[in-house]
């Protein structure tokens, strides 16, 4: 071990407030840390989760096998092969985690609802009892807390037959089997539920499942990766196109059957990076445009002015869809809300006039290459993740951008968290004292207060995520959550960051923000079951 390495890690020993993230020591004294009073009244603070992230019971009470379980089970999933057949255990343990909320003094919770767990067969089969009732268990143990479902009715988990029958969102009739299978959510919840997501990120699963073939099905073609099968440069935008219909449809039935009597709204989702240009040329700035477009436009456009952006055609020509007249009348403002799930911002850079690598210099990509870096200095801290880095800035900036864009329709903050870099051999108390966590939040909600307080329309926040939770092809080394889960016991342990959120929301002057000595220790220090 070389000394400096030696100095970190003595430093570690004896200052275990130390975060694992950076080794950097967090602020208590920062000038004007941002508090609840700084957002309006009503504002909806709460956490989120998904279904495949957290439930396991992988194939109890009637659930059939979703495409993840098939995926993770035959090809293998993150760097140890693991799988959300256990996941966090939700589906067991779902009471401890609502009085987890209601102790944290959350105001919603944002999760969504396993498709194969009420329709093991979608639309082809019988709607599974079971499934209902757990999902009614937590709607109404949430409301007996204050706590605001929000609920995502399809994140990225669907029945594995669907795929097998005719190729899920490849095919037209996924359409009609989503909007079945939201009928059922809206008739068995929206008695109670007043927010509905229809799809989340339909824009990320459409590059990760059928551009790069990193989530199933594992459709993707060269350069992009050594998929059995798949088109790279076509599939994207027909996974995409029948998504953004099936949202369209189910948002149709919802606005003309159920809402008048429910008193609900109805919003879409999408992974939003804020696009910066690399360099302040004519050309990179153009990029940034059409990066934005291409992404953000790519989901919102439809669903708001009834169809995709020009540009997008442009590139794109005869391999962008089409959409019919009469689906752009229902599909032209089909959401009451915009869901943002943003967590940083990124360079971009123009292709068409400068050499780029394979994969940016292609019309899916709108020709632009992304890139963490300018000169070598990286646009933020880096997290765990390869293209998020902590670039507070990037909150105001994408909100105002859907402000305008958008003619300043009603947004959430659905997603955004910080996971710490990762370090070898990390103890459990570098976990919980996640100093940088409560950095991250504070300077991002300071962001987003700036925006709001310059007019934008935003409702509410929600942390990624209440818990350490299975992060997908990442697996369960990348830790968004609130609370560590000990992968043994199931146990989970309030970090720092939670007391952090729960001191926030109770708008307290002081945060005792000492460091947590040990795991177990860390429920005593905060009271998270004392309320």
């Amino acid at each position: 071990m070389e000394l400096n390495s030696v100095a970190i890690y003595l430093l570690l020993v004896i200052f275990t407030f130390l975060d694992a993230g950076n080794g950097s020591r967090f602020n208590q004294e920062a000038e004007d840390p941002i508090k609840r009073s700084d957002f309006p009244p009503g504002f909806l603070f709460g956490a989120a989760t998904s279904a495949y992230q957290v439930e396991g019971a992988y194939l109890e009470d009637g659930k059939s096998l979703n495409n993840w379980d098939e995926f993770c089970h035959s090809k293998g999933c993150a760097e140890d092969g693991e799988n959300g057949d256990i996941a966090d255990d939700h589906y067991h343990l779902f009471m401890q985690d609502i009085e987890m909320m209601h102790s944290l003094g959350l105001k919603a919770y944002r999760f969504s609802i396993s498709w194969s767990r009420i329709l093991p067969s979608g639309r082809f089969g019988e709607v599974n009892p079971l499934g209902i009732r757990f999902y009614n268990n937590i709607v109404d143990n949430l409301i007996h807390k204050g706590i605001e479902p929000f609920v995502t009715i399809h994140h990225n988990d669907l029945p594995q037959e669907l795929e097998e029958k005719y190729g899920a969102w490849l095919d037209p009739q996924m359409q009609d089997d989503f909007v079945h299978f939201a009928e059922i959510c809206f008739k068995s919840f929206g008695d109670r539920v007043k927010y509905w997501v229809t799809i989340n990120e339909p824009n990320l699963v459409s590059e990760m499942a059928y551009e790069r073939g990193d989530y199933p099905p594992n459709r993707c073609s060269q350069p992009f990766g050594n998929c059995i099968a798949g088109n790279s440069d076509v599939e994207p935008l027909f996974a995409m196109h029948n998504m953004l219909l099936a949202h369209g449809k189910a948002a149709k039935l919802y606005h003309d059957k159920f809402q008048l009597t429910q008193g609900g709204l109805i919003g879409l989702v999408a992974h939003c990076f804020m696009y910066e240009p690399l360099t302040d040329s004519y050309l990179d700035q153009k990029a940034a445009e059409r990066a934005m477009l291409f992404n953000i436009g790519w989901s919102f456009d439809p669903p708001i002015f009834g169809d995709y952006p020009q540009v997008m055609r442009e590139y794109h020509g005869n391999n962008l869809p089409t959409f019919s007249a009469d689906e752009k009348e229902f599909m032209k403002n089909s959401i009451d809300f915009i869901g943002i799930n943003h967590y940083s911002a990124i360079y971009t850079k123009d292709c068409m006039n400068s050499s780029c690598t394979e994969t940016a210099n292609r019309a899916i990509k709108g020709f632009v290459e992304i890139t963490g870096e300018r000169n070598g200095v990286p646009i933020g801290d880096p997290t765990s993740m390869p293209r998020f880095f902590v670039v507070p800035r990037g909150m105001e900036e994408i909100v105002n951008y859907f402000k305008t864009r958008y003619n300043n329709t009603p947004m959430f903050i659905t997603e955004n968290g910080y996971s710490s870099p990762h370090v070898q051999d990390v103890k459990v108390e570098e976990i919980l004292n996640d100093f940088k966590r409560i950095e991250f939040h504070q300077t991002y909600l300071a962001s987003l207060a700036e925006a709001i307080r310059n007019g934008a329309d935003v409702r509410g926040y929600f942390i990624w995520s209440l818990m350490d939770n299975y992060e997908w092809a990442q697996g369960y080394n990348n830790r968004f959550g609130l609370h560590y889960v000990d992968r043994e016991t199931f146990d989970r342990v309030p970090k720092l960051s939670g007391r952090w959120y729960q001191e926030f929301l109770k708008e307290n002057g002081h945060v005792d923000l000492s460091a947590i000595r040990t795991a177990k220790s860390a429920h005593k220090q905060a009271d998270f079951y004392d309320v």
